[in-house]
């Protein structure tokens, strides 16, 4: 066990309800920022002063989905959380029970075969675990043991569906239901044929037009990519699965304009990461591309383009730590970990964020 897999993060620190209905407004956070294993501790709305002109904030414009839709298998009470639309039409689904409180928690997958009636009256029919043959990766697995993610078919616009009964997907630690532009970020973009992510890009939340405005002024650029998030890897060190990600051609020049000018290039999240790395080859060009992306971003495979990250609080058994490893360092993160549990930042997507920058230049002393 790593020093940062001993860390355990009391319940208090967990963040129930959005920083607007904790104080002033969705900016109104802290900012843990690493230089290497240097920290230091500010509000949100000091991210300007964090980054220099020339500097590149990529953000992912997926908007968020009203994902979660209750239904019933036979005689039992679930909830269907959709996460991923397939290229044939299908959704990979999660089926959760309701725990009494708003929220869910874990169900073993399948059968094959399942039918889940929907509130509309449309059926629902699970077809295999997600993985497999058709090449979207191996089969991903709860803790309960089976497959807890399924290709399904569902014989109804599942667009339609979500806007009329779906809620977002939420989580116990969350004190209540919330609407869903608590979900939205201010780059998200909708798309033509309803795609999107099952859950928030959480990391870009605390962003207002007003502090969008305040970089952008400052010389900072923003270049957008989409990644559409499916149904996060709740479960410990379970993998990312293959999502659906595009990176533009003017976000490929922008980023390789940036990194000759010798500016930061620094993903807003996660799901930034997944994406523009899937964009760049072997010689760390960045071109246009678009479609499914398997990339798990690991210490051992090391990142090619991206130079920092802004991101939220993750659990210490969080396989996204392995991508905060690959970027900032093992030593940097767990010295910002102790640092934010010491100084009690609150976790999760509705919490505070850390920002992740390389380890400053030092001057060279005269011989």
């Amino acid at each position: 066990m790593t020093a940062l897999e001993a860390l355990r993060v009391p319940a208090e620190l967990l963040a129930r309800v959005p920083a607007e209905q904790r104080g002033a407004g969705r900016d109104d956070v802290r900012l843990l920022v690493s230089r290497g294993q240097e920290v230091s501790h500010h509000a949100f709305r000091e991210l300007p002063g964090q980054l220099r002109a020339g500097d590149v904030l990529v953000v992912n414009t997926s908007p968020t989905l009203a994902a979660a839709v209750n239904g019933r298998v036979g005689g039992e009470r679930v909830v269907v959380h959709f996460s991923t639309r397939g290229e044939d039409g299908r959704w990979a689904v999660e089926l959760r029970r309701p725990d009494g409180t708003g929220a869910t928690v874990p169900r073993r997958g399948g059968p094959a075969g399942a039918v889940v009636r929907l509130p509309d009256g449309s059926r629902l029919v699970l077809e295999e675990p997600l993985g497999g043959p058709r090449g979207y990766g191996p089969g991903v697995l709860g803790a309960t043991g089976g497959a807890r993610l399924w290709w399904a078919r569902v014989p109804v616009g599942v667009a339609g569906l979500l806007r009329r009964y779906g809620r977002p997907i939420r989580y116990g630690y969350t004190e209540r239901d919330q609407p869903l532009s608590a979900y939205q970020t201010v780059f998200a973009v909708d798309s033509p044929d309803g795609s999107g992510s099952a859950e928030m890009p959480s990391a870009a939340r605390p962003f207002t037009a007003r502090m969008v405005a305040a970089l952008v002024s400052r010389g900072v650029q923003f270049a957008p990519v989409t990644l559409h998030t499916g149904v996060a890897s709740a479960e410990a060190h379970e993998p990312p699965y293959p999502e659906r990600f595009a990176v533009p051609r003017t976000t490929a020049w922008l980023v390789n304009a940036a990194r000759a000018a010798g500016g930061l290039v620094v993903a807003v999240g996660t799901t930034s990461v997944r994406a523009l790395e899937s964009s760049v080859g072997a010689d760390g060009v960045v071109r246009e591309a678009a479609g499914w992306t398997d990339l798990v971003v690991t210490p051992q495979r090391g990142v090619r383009v991206v130079d920092g990250l802004l991101t939220g609080l993750h659990e210490p058994e969080a396989s996204h730590l392995l991508m905060l490893e690959a970027i900032a360092g093992r030593a940097a993160l767990q010295s910002g970990y102790a640092q934010a549990l010491r100084h009690r930042y609150l976790w999760h997507e509705f919490g505070d964020v850390h920002l992740l920058l390389p380890e400053p230049e030092r001057d060279t002393p005269n011989c």
